[in-house]
């Protein structure tokens, strides 16, 4: 009876240090509802801002390092939230059109992992293929990768160049004279991920 309960007690410590500490290996998966993308576009007049969602997506672990992973992005849910109303309905309308994304063609976005290191404890150095519009361009970016419990949690910020992906509406490359209506290439994603 002794050994058996011991048998049973040193079981349990031994899977409860399992989920506590030990490193993680293989794929975990994103909870879309707990992370967040952000983005943000700058005109010679102003700035835009707004969230689109995560349609789903992996981290692939080794040894607890982030190794790869990929993730899909769902363009039609794109958002504005400076704006109310219809001004917010409008400006929605236009960034899913053929202008800028496209989305009834493209509904979705991908970013896939090609490469992760390590710089120091948490800090990584991404690279990765982005796949707007049905275009892939390579992308490297810094990102903070840290262990919370049994959650994986991820921050990053990446400035992504529009006109390689032929998102070319208003771009100085492309128009002359703009003037005021120059709206900026490069925009921002600010993403905070979840995954367990």
């Amino acid at each position: 009876m002794t050994r058996t309960l011991y048998s049973v007690l040193f079981s349990l410590f031994f899977l409860a240090g399992l989920t506590a500490g030990d490193p993680v290996n293989g794929f975990v998966k994103v909870v879309p509802t707990a992370s967040k993308v952000e983005w943000l576009g700058k005109k010679v007049t102003g700035q835009h801002n707004g969230t689109v969602s995560i349609k789903d997506g992996q981290l692939q672990m080794s040894d607890g390092f982030v190794t790869g992973g990929n993730f899909t992005i769902d363009m039609t849910t794109i958002k504005v939230l400076d704006l109310q109303g219809e001004y917010a309905g409008k400006l929605e309308g236009h960034l899913k059109s053929d202008d800028f994304f496209g989305v009834s063609e493209f509904p979705v976005a991908t970013l896939i992992i090609t490469e992760a290191k390590q710089q120091t404890k948490g800090d990584y150095q991404i690279k990765a293929n982005l796949t707007i519009k049905g275009i892939t361009q390579p992308i490297t970016f810094p990102a903070t990768i840290m262990r919370s419990g049994d959650q994986i949690k991820a921050n990053a910020t990446l400035t992504i160049d529009r006109s390689l992906f032929n998102v070319r509406y208003g771009s100085g490359k492309f128009f002359d004279n703009l003037g005021d209506s120059t709206i900026y290439d490069n925009f921002d994603l600010t993403i905070s991920l979840v995954a367990q």
